[in-house]
């Protein structure tokens, strides 16, 4: 035995003649060199740190224990004796901090003795020994490590134990920096490293190399295969991290945003070396749906919700790899919309020009062309902000909608200008595609850039207001010849606007044919060009000299009012107003009291102007001209008055 040491460290010479028997039976290979120790040896080596196993246990021989009538106290005779494991036991049983603490017990008890450098000649022995013990530790806890996401394979206490003895040698290291004298050689150890640096050769162990079983992947390009396993390998081993693994490590450890940065990067990496070989356009479409979809929806799982910072992961590839790919896919994407509409386009053309008419719901002309392209329209923008992650980029797929919708335009113009038996029925049936073209854009403006929407708005107001002129400009022609008695005197004596009621009510049975929506907004739109061309005839008619003359025409302008609304069925009510306001003007004989009807319809009509006016008081020949001028400046100052709300125009249909 070795004198210079208080406590016993048996030498190699003391343990030579047994040692060949010994270690015939060691369990464990890589700890073919160690020495197993006597109870006593380990309680003379650490009498300190051992002073209440002493207590507990007397040495072999001598009996310490309290008699009663010569038998062992009850109490003691239910005690059961303490094991005390030497340092190869507890590494064959995975007791890895205890492991570690008898070698720091060693390491304290060696080099707290050793004041200079020149000392450790005389335990050259020793010091070769314990750094053996010390390699042979660490190999057993890199190797529990390293079975970390397999603890079937090692147990959640072997892994709990090997990260103690991490955590201890860490603690051991920052206390070698505050002391003066010579630290070992192995100090600092950089176990937090290694342990570290173990977990991240694991993890890109399991993604190279998936345990998860595949999925089916019938239809999958390898690398669309490929990048669905590691996928999945990262999925399953998370979930393992926050409900197995987490718990073998302390709270403050961090060892799920550890385990989830590793993860990310790795998996970043791979999808950075796929991207390098360029992609083909299904492949662009799934790598792009994992970075932005799939990938965000696994961090977000309930189990791992709360346990990961996925902010501070980021995104899984950089923006400048990103760009690349999203422009491939939404230039595809756009590519397949245009493509998709001008063929919804062409085939209706088609069968117009081959004289079929548009297929009947509800004895109402329909058309399939808007219900089709809106179908396209929000599945490819919402499945393109999903693949790219983004609401504005998805909207680029609609940027050649304009030019799209101008082709419906001309297409419609192609088929008024024709003006073939089919004509109308395909003209009714778009009127139902322009409204739902401008509730989607109203409604869902999410999927289209606002410039586009704009344009394509008024696009269809456009095509509206021309669907409009064609269908009513045969109704106005066959009016035409009762316009010419508004006003007139047979007008005013014998009621020949019944006529037109007739004629109106004729011509109302041919406009029917669109939905039910649009034929009352063409009702409405006819309702106000005839009411526009009554107003034009009546300034332009008959002078009413008298009082008795101008209530007269009041009460047929007001009865005429009521009548038109009546048998139009329309829902324009304003327009049934502007004539009753008309007949008030027409009745009232105070000044005052008709510059205040003035100035009530030039407030809600900014389009009223000083020519109507006059044409109106003309009417009144009792009226001179200063008073003339003195209500047309009321009117004058109505102007500036007007609310931003007074925005409905139709003066400016009237001629005068």
């Amino acid at each position: 035995m070795c004198s210079k040491l208080c406590c016993c460290f048996p030498c190699r010479s003391c343990r030579a003649e047994d040692s060949s028997e010994h270690f015939s039976n060691r369990r464990l290979p890589i700890l073919s060199r160690i020495t197993m120790r006597t109870e006593t040896d380990w309680l003379n080596f650490f009498p300190q740190r051992f002073n209440l196993w002493r207590t507990a246990r007397a040495p072999p021989g001598v009996n310490n224990s309290s008699k009663t009538d010569g038998h062992p106290s009850p109490s003691e005779e239910e005690r059961p004796p303490t094991v005390i494991l030497t340092f190869e036991q507890n590494l064959e049983a995975k007791h890895l901090c205890e492991a570690g603490q008898q070698l720091l017990e060693r390491e304290e008890r060696l080099f707290g003795e050793i004041k200079e450098s020149e000392a450790l000649t005389h335990h050259e022995e020793e010091v070769s020994e314990l750094a053996a013990e010390r390699r042979d530790l660490e190999g057993l806890v890199l190797q529990t490590l390293r079975l970390s996401l397999g603890l079937e394979e090692v147990g959640s206490e072997a892994l709990t134990s090997a990260v103690k003895a991490v955590r201890q040698e860490e603690d051991q290291d920052q206390q070698w920096t505050r002391r003066d004298r010579t630290a070992p050689a192995w100090r600092p150890c950089g176990w937090k490293m290694l342990h570290d640096s173990t977990l991240r050769s694991l993890v890109e162990e399991r993604m190279d190399n998936p345990s998860t079983p595949p999925a089916d992947q019938t239809g999958q390009s390898s690398i669309q295969a490929d990048v669905c396993t590691m996928g999945r390998q990262l999925k399953e081993d998370l979930l393992r991290v926050v409900t197995v693994v987490k718990s073998c490590y302390p709270p403050e450890s961090g060892i799920c945003d550890l385990y989830a940065g590793l993860y990310h990067r790795t998996f970043s990496a791979s999808l950075r070396t796929i991207t390098d070989f360029g992609l083909e356009d299904k492949d662009c479409t799934w790598l792009l749906l994992w970075v932005n979809e799939h990938y965000p929806q696994i961090l977000q799982k309930p189990e791992l919700n709360g346990e990961i910072d996925v902010e501070a992961l980021g995104k899984l590839l950089p923006e400048e790899l990103l760009k690349p790919l999203e422009d491939q896919y939404l230039s595809k994407r756009q590519e397949e919309l245009t493509t998709y509409i001008r063929r919804v386009l062409e085939e209706a053309k088609q069968k117009w020009n081959e004289g079929e008419e548009p297929r009947r719901e509800d004895d109402c002309f329909v058309s399939p062309v808007s219900y089709d392209i809106i179908q396209c329209i929000n599945g490819m923008v919402t499945s393109a902000e999903k693949v790219v992650g983004d609401l504005q980029k998805a909207q680029e797929i609609t940027c050649q909608l304009k030019d799209l919708m101008q082709s419906f335009r001309i297409f419609q113009n192609d088929v008024i200008k024709q003006n073939k038996p089919n004509s109308q029925p395909a003209v009714k049936a778009n009127l139902g595609c322009i409204e739902q073209f401008r509730d989607v854009l109203n409604k869902e403006r999410h999927l289209f850039i606002e410039d586009v929407r704009k344009n394509c708005l008024h696009v269809l107001t456009d095509m509206k207001q021309s669907a409009h002129a064609y269908l009513l400009k045969p109704v106005h022609e066959v009016l035409k010849p009762e316009y010419r008695k508004l006003g007139t005197s047979d007008w005013l004596n014998k009621n020949q606007f019944e006529k037109l009621l007739a004629g109106v009510d004729k011509e109302l049975q041919d406009l029917q044919g669109s939905m039910e929506s649009c034929h009352q907004e063409l009702v409405g739109q006819l309702h106000k060009e005839v009411t526009a061309e009554y107003v034009k005839r009546l300034l332009k008619g008959v002078k009413l000299r008298t009082r008795e003359q101008q209530l007269k025409a009041s009460v047929t302008v007001r009865d005429n009012a009521e009548n038109l609304f009546l048998k139009m069925g329309s829902k324009e009510v304003w327009l049934k107003d502007i004539l009753i306001n008309i007949a008030e003007i027409l009745k009232l004989q105070d000044l005052p009291a008709i510059q205040m009807q003035v100035a009530s319809l030039g407030s809600e009509y900014p389009d009223l102007s000083e020519k109507h006016v006059s044409a109106l008081l003309k009417l009144k020949t009792n009226l001179s001209k200063a008073d003339r001028n003195t209500v047309k400046d009321v009117l004058s100052d109505t102007r500036g008055q007007r609310s931003d709300a007074a925005k409905r125009g139709f003066f400016s249909d009237v001629q005068v």
